[in-house]
């Protein structure tokens, strides 16, 4: 009975939560031995090292970034994915781009694979945002503090990219021309940003 009773918590517990770390189950007093029963009899599924879901849980778009706010609860998802996360750019990044505090090592995921940058003081704290889906909270960079990174980085990831999300955001009234000032000043490209500005202004 008491194998029934820690089976049932655990299945409870995932529904709820969409994914488990064998961590989690330690701190709740749950043997980690019943992850390995529940997927031996196919109830549950590895989706990674250290990462268990149920077999039937519904697969989301946002598979991925739930995955890395499970086990990076310091990345802020940045650059290409937080543009494909507010739906402005139509490119379709190969790597979840991750935003880490300097100093910071590159964490070692399997999968889903991961491009890590480094942001330092205001640059790194500012603009998060917290939207929740499948029951994990991903912190994403508002839509302004997004395309002022992408300004930053335009070496990384293309001026052409960076364009396209600023016109395409004033475009469907996504964001004000002052937060667009406000996130330039923090990430320090308001003398890169300004002709752009000015001209969707």
């Amino acid at each position: 009975m008491r194998f029934d009773t820690h089976s049932q918590r655990l299945l409870h517990l995932l529904r709820q939560k969409g994914v488990l770390r064998p961590r989690e189950l330690t701190e709740l007093g749950i043997p980690r031995v019943y992850l390995t029963r529940l997927t031996a009899s196919g109830q549950l599924e590895r989706a990674g090292r250290g990462f268990y879901r149920l077999t039937d849980h519904p697969l989301s778009e946002h598979e991925g970034l739930a995955t890395i706010a499970t086990k990076v609860p310091q990345a802020v998802f940045c650059l290409l994915t937080a543009l494909q996360f507010h739906e402005l750019t139509t490119q379709l990044p190969r790597q979840i781009w991750i935003a880490m505090p300097r100093g910071s090592h590159a964490p070692r995921i399997d999968y889903p694979p991961v491009k890590m940058v480094q942001f330092s003081g205001a640059s790194y704290l500012e603009g998060v945002e917290i939207h929740v889906r499948d029951q994990v909270k991903l912190p994403v960079y508002s839509i302004a503090k997004t395309i002022a990174d992408c300004f930053k980085h335009r070496n990384k990831i293309g001026l052409d990219v960076a364009l396209e999300a600023l016109k395409d955001a004033r475009a469907q009234q996504k964001v004000s021309i002052d937060d667009l000032w406000h996130y330039a000043k923090i990430c320090r490209v308001a003398n890169v940003m300004r002709p752009y500005l000015e001209a969707v202004a």
